[in-house]
């Protein structure tokens, strides 16, 4: 066996997230005492105020818990903690803010006339509540996370916005969790960003591809080749994702994963991805791969 061979091996052996697996063995009280969402919302104040319930509500905190509950301890597969909602939120929120900036028009603001700031409560809170239906079964749960979101997305956003924006934004909100799913058909840029997002969330290991921790398959081994992803402004298209590989495995990843996720979205146009092979020995075989 290479020494290659060893470290991947290593890598697929370890909990897709220590984090999460440390979680998914606490009592519940425990559980969601650690949970607090941070994302960048010092300029959206109506972002700030929806934060400040999501980090008080001890019942979807208790979704976050449970949902990770059944993926790690009960599934055995990869992670589904807060851990997974926070970064999703902020690849999310990131992706919205360069589009934005190279002009590209959120349908909040194209299709009600409403704000980038309304966008950004939409991508947040999609994101927020996305994978809530885990807490029910794996099994169809973005189905479950319509049922669970709906009274949810209300209570969150009461006083932030009255009828019938209330209806507009909570409405927005569940296509984007209906279109995280394989099959789903983004309507609007946001929901586009949400199912984006999450293929996103996949740096060392946190592959959005279920898959049994410590069994060698080439959705494990993929997962563990990913190093890490940079989201910047691009040249050629306004949003450049960058991932960086310590092995050509990784564009398994990238081909079966991200490649879904994007197309259908509506971000196409916009998302220029292209991966790299960091390790020395595999640089003359895919020195970079770029996702067509």
């Amino acid at each position: 066996m290479s020494q290659l061979d060893k470290e991947l091996r290593e890598r697929i052996d370890e909990p897709a997230s220590e984090e999460a697996e440390r979680e998914a063995r606490l009592a519940p009280a425990d559980a969601t005492a650690q949970m607090r969402i941070k994302v960048p919302a010092q300029r959206n104040r109506k972002l700030r105020t929806l934060l400040e319930r999501v980090n008080a509500d001890e019942g979807l905190k208790a979704w976050w818990h449970v949902a990770n509950v059944n993926a790690v301890k009960r599934l055995g597969i990869n992670d589904h903690s807060w851990v997974h909602i926070q970064i999703v939120a902020n690849i999310g929120l990131r992706l919205l803010r360069i589009l934005h900036k190279r002009g590209v028009e959120p349908a909040m603001v194209a299709d009600y006339d409403m704000k980038e700031e309304d966008a950004e409560v939409v991508v947040l809170l999609g994101a927020l509540l996305h994978c809530v239906g885990m807490a029910v079964h794996r099994d169809r749960h973005e189905d479950w996370s319509l049922f669970l979101a709906e009274p949810k997305a209300r209570e969150l956003l009461a006083g932030l916005y009255e009828e019938p924006e209330l209806t507009v934004v909570a409405s927005e909100v569940l296509q984007t969790i209906t279109s995280h799913r394989e099959s789903g058909r983004p309507l609007t840029l946001e929901a586009g960003i949400v199912r984006v997002a999450d293929a996103l969330d996949i740096e060392e290991g946190r592959s959005r591809i279920p898959f049994e921790r410590g069994r060698v398959s080439i959705h494990s081994i993929s997962a563990a080749a990913i190093d890490e992803v940079i989201i910047s402004e691009g040249q050629e298209r306004p949003v450049s994702v960058e991932i960086k590989m310590n092995n050509s495995a990784g564009v398994y990843q990238v081909d079966e994963l991200l490649k879904s996720k994007l197309h259908g979205s509506g971000l196409e146009p916009y998302v220029e991805v292209v991966a790299r092979i960091e390790n020395e020995a595999e640089k003359s075989l895919v020195p970079m791969y770029r996702l067509e």
